[in-house]
């Protein structure tokens, strides 16, 4: 029967080009979209969490309430220790101690005089120790415009904006002016080593880079730092883990009356992430139940044209005795052969939509020259198993559906005018 169905909807092209091309173009925005908004979203998280969040992160307690502001005078002290107990009971995740803070650059002219001023965003890292990741977690290489990463004390990186602003090149020094974490003023020369590039505006605008060691010496912060960001192992971030362990710490370290008790916070409570997260996983869910309804009205026409169209056929069968059941039956198999075939052809115009944009991205950046949120620039598909997959269930449930609704109209057909119907 199913081999017979399928030759029918091959010979009779009439009654299946038109399903299968609405099949097809939603299916395909359901792969094409699907891929884009979850690569954005997972692009989004990644940046997130290789920045800033960590896939948990330590601070005090006060300083968590006042992240914003990045307050140097309520930075985490005893950081080793701290450090070296987390590493001990969760020996499968990488602590990575963080310093975040801000201040004016001055660039010197070849007098010594000032001959340009900045504000920067700084951020240090420890980039100096090859075993813990930080230059990979951080891309830091591959988004070198110019120069080399830091070797030694004093090194840094500028961002590539301020230094085509103020003409700067490897080999130049600049002074960097700020307050350490107990208020009074400090400034400190740097060696600038390269200019990098990371294709985020909040980072990009006067971004500098330069190892915690120097960052603690500079600001003060002897054994300390703003953060201490934990990172699973794979790099993949586990939401249900993260909170297990954030509640596990917290439940002995932090004490509400003590301001500079030690917090531990997953990745999905910062930055507003939560709701990021939440709309990820539930995107495809709503993509798909919009796709097959809307196809499904669609194909419901389809279906009750196709029908008016085929009248005396079903007639004749009914009138040679075919149960009016088989025969809603095999139109259900005939849709489901026709939404298997429009979801193929979905599926891969979907992909070959998708991959490119995978592979190359789309620069956002010129749209958003203002956006302090820390958002991809480039924004990129992301293809996965269950991408594809999900692309078939919109197609043959709506067509399915569709002809379901449509072929109710062969049990309303009254067999005793079937006769008076075919002589006409």
């Amino acid at each position: 029967m199913i081999k017979f169905l399928i030759k029918g909807v091959i010979r009779d092209s009439t009654r299946s080009k038109f399903p299968i091309a609405i099949v097809a173009i939603g299916v395909f925005f359901t792969i094409f979209l699907s891929a884009f908004i979850g690569g954005v979203l997972q692009d989004a998280v990644e940046v997130n969490a290789r920045f800033t969040t960590g896939h948990v992160k330590v601070s005090t307690l006060a300083f968590a309430e006042n992240s914003t502001q990045a307050p140097l005078d309520l930075a985490l002290l005893g950081m080793d220790s701290i450090k070296s107990g987390l590493q001990n009971e969760y020996p499968k995740m990488m602590w990575v101690p963080r310093v975040s803070f801000g201040g004016l650059l001055d660039v010197p002219d070849e007098n010594g005089e000032t001959k340009g001023q900045g504000p920067c965003t700084g951020m240090a890292a420890d980039l100096l120790n090859t075993e813990n990741g930080e230059l990979e977690r951080m891309n830091i290489n591959k988004t070198i415009v110019e120069g080399r990463a830091p070797e030694k004390r004093g090194e840094a990186l500028v961002s590539e904006k301020f230094a085509q602003k103020m003409k700067l090149k490897p080999g130049d020094v600049v002074t960097y002016f700020g307050s350490t974490m107990y208020g009074s003023m400090c400034f400190q020369n740097f060696t600038i080593c390269g200019t990098i590039s990371f294709g985020q505006q909040m980072l990009d605008k006067g971004g500098l880079i330069i190892d915690i060691s120097d960052a603690q010496q500079m600001l003060d912060m002897e054994d300390g730092s703003t953060e201490l960001l934990g990172y699973f192992e794979g790099g993949q971030y586990l939401d249900d883990e993260a909170m297990k362990i954030a509640q596990e710490f917290n439940a002995r370290s932090t004490d509400s009356t003590d301001e500079f008790s030690s917090v531990m916070i997953p990745l999905k409570k910062q930055n507003q992430l939560e709701g990021l997260l939440n709309t990820s996983e539930s995107m495809s869910e709503i993509m798909v139940g919009i796709f097959v309804l809307a196809m499904s009205i669609v194909l419901w026409n389809v279906g009750l044209l196709g029908g008016l169209r085929r009248y005396k056929e079903f007639g004749v069968r009914l009138a040679l005795g075919e149960a009016k059941g088989k025969i809603y039956r095999s139109l259900l198999v005939e849709a489901t052969v026709i939404g298997v075939v429009g979801s193929v052809f979905g599926v891969i115009l979907g992909l070959a939509a998708a991959i490119p944009l995978q592979i190359y991205g789309m620069d956002v950046s010129e749209m958003v020259p203002s956006s302090n949120m820390m958002m991809p620039s480039v924004y990129r598909a992301a293809v996965t198993p269950s991408t594809v997959f999900m692309g078939f269930i919109p197609g043959i449930i709506a067509m399915v559906l569709g002809q379901a609704l449509a072929g109710y109209g062969i049990y309303k057909r009254d067999t005793a005018r079937l006769f008076k119907e075919l002589e006409v």
